[in-house]
């Protein structure tokens, strides 16, 4: 816990960075795969297809969908032709769109060369150095709703920044869609388990932003996680249903670990991991041609001797540098995962995870990346000092893939000519116009002497990032909301609430 008499508390949080509402990346994208391999792999995948097929469970309306498709449907099995989930989704998914937020200027892109940051999602535990570990609570939600919103390089509000244990599980989803709403002007994600609870998003939306406003424009962000190998259940083809039918975003998202829920090996998880995602896209579009869509792929490792989840491992690295040339040939946008650990502690770990995971997804071009800040223990906590430590690594990425400014103030050549040789650069009139935008200035590190930083407490990384989060919430500015969409949201609320009894339990 940083010190009161620090140097980091005497200074206070500097101004903040301009804020870019995505990642514009100037660079190429890294392909790790060549026409034959990738051949390969799509010729692979349409086997699985058309003779094991995938499951729809205990949802007989996507049978009939698929059958009336002319898919081969045997009970809950489906099996398909050879190209026809492709053919599908090539002929009306879109390959760019937007998902708008109530403030205008943080509607992102997705899609093309833009990349969303988006934060951790889905831990029931949090972790800071002031309590150690404990179950989350909605304060600790709402915390952290207000905490993304102070950090630049996350460009989305996230979905379940954490789970707030102490709410009713089947009405929870109810408090955190409020919580995006009131406390954040970004984008948000809406429900993603049942028909149900994604329908309350929906019409939580249009309270929002007008019942005609969301029946042309995205304004939410659905995960449908298949239940590989080659299945999908009930609530996630629910809320699938549900987005597809209102024009929202849908991530068909396989979620695998390889030697469990895939085969061990990266050749055969990325056929399975393409199989999956392209019957699940191939239903958005049977359901509502030209909704959006994208192709998701939460391909991690785990440890054969253990059976545990591991993570930036180089296997890890490959499954999602091919997934994104998979998704181009698609034409359809890449979601995929960012600094994943399995650490405990927002230690060297964590960071040499995060940052191998977070590095790989931008050289991949994925256009969402979820859990690009805060995940730790395998995705069971969300760490408030790993929130401001993957932030720095957010705003460094964020500037590498700007690439290189070539501008004329850029190029400096006056600068080089009025100083001359032998002199140097640090009174120039070019560097006192430019030194506090030219280079990135992560907030985390220590650059002082070994006198310097003992005489102000000796803080290591994890120490100055808890005084970081601090002081940000501190700083926090409400974006507010209008007063007659803030009541009608919570009319909503206790009426949506007040039809069924708590329930402890999904």
């Amino acid at each position: 816990m940083a010190r009161p008499g620090s140097k980091r508390q005497r200074k206070g949080v500097r101004t903040p960075e301009p804020r870019a509402p995505f990642i514009d990346r100037k660079l190429g994208t890294f392909n790790i795969l060549g026409e034959e391999g990738l051949c390969l792999i799509e010729q692979n995948a349409d086997q699985i297809l058309r003779e094991t097929g995938m499951e729809f469970r205990d949802d007989p309306e996507i049978l009939e969908i698929f059958r009336d498709a002319g898919c081969d449907v045997q009970g809950e099995r489906i099996r398909f032709d050879s190209g026809f989930c492709r053919q599908i989704i090539k002929a009306s998914a879109p390959s760019v769109f937007r998902q708008h937020a109530r403030n205008q200027k943080n509607t992102v892109q997705i899609g093309g060369a833009a990349s969303v940051l988006c934060p951790s999602w889905g831990p029931p535990f949090i972790h800071d150095l002031d309590q150690g570990r404990r179950y989350a609570t909605l304060k600790d939600f709402i915390r952290l709703v207000k905490l993304h919103q102070t950090i630049p390089w996350l460009h989305h509000s996230g979905g379940i920044v954490c789970e707030p244990v102490d709410l009713p599980a089947n009405k929870r989803h109810l408090d955190m869609l409020y919580a995006h709403i009131r406390w954040s002007d970004r984008c948000f994600m809406g429900a993603f388990i049942g028909e149900e609870r994604a329908t309350h998003a929906l019409e939580m939306a249009r309270i929002v932003f007008g019942n005609n406003y969301v029946a042309e424009n995205p304004v939410l962000y659905c995960v449908s996680n298949t239940n590989a190998p080659l299945v999908m259940d009930a609530h996630m083809s629910g809320s699938l249903k549900a987005n597809a039918r209102a024009g929202q975003p849908v991530a068909c998202t396989p979620w695998v670990l390889t030697g469990a829920m895939s085969p061990c090996t990266v050749a055969g998880t990325l056929a399975q991991v393409l199989a999956e995602t392209m019957a699940t896209m191939a239903l958005t579009q049977l359901i509502n041609p030209g909704a959006p869509c994208l192709m998701g792929s939460f391909a991690s490792t785990m440890s054969m001797q253990s059976g545990a989840p591991t993570f930036g491992t180089p296997e890890a690295g490959q499954m999602v540098l091919a997934a994104g040339q998979l998704a181009r040939r698609l034409g359809v946008p890449l979601h995929t995962v960012g600094t994943l650990s399995a650490s405990k502690l927002p230690d060297a770990q964590s960071q040499q995870e995060g940052t191998w995971g977070l590095m790989m997804a931008l050289f991949a071009g994925a256009n969402v990346i979820n859990h690009a800040t805060g995940w730790l223990e395998g995705g069971l906590v969300t760490g408030f000092e790993k929130t401001i430590i993957d932030a720095d690594l957010c705003g460094k990425l964020c500037r590498f893939f700007e690439g290189i400014d070539l501008s004329e103030n850029a190029q400096a050549m006056t600068a080089i000519a009025s100083t001359g040789p032998g002199a140097h650069f640090l009174g120039s009139d070019h560097t006192q116009t430019n030194f506090l935008s030219a280079l990135f200035r992560p907030e985390t590190p220590d650059n002082d002497s070994f006198e310097q930083w003992a005489a102000g407490g000796k803080l290591d990384t994890t120490q100055r990032a808890n005084g970081i989060w601090k002081e940000r919430l501190a700083q926090y500015e409400d974006p507010g909301l209008d007063p007659a969409i803030d009541e009608e949201l919570k009319a909503y609320i206790a009426r949506r609430k007040a039809e069924t009894p708590d329930q402890e339990y999904f």
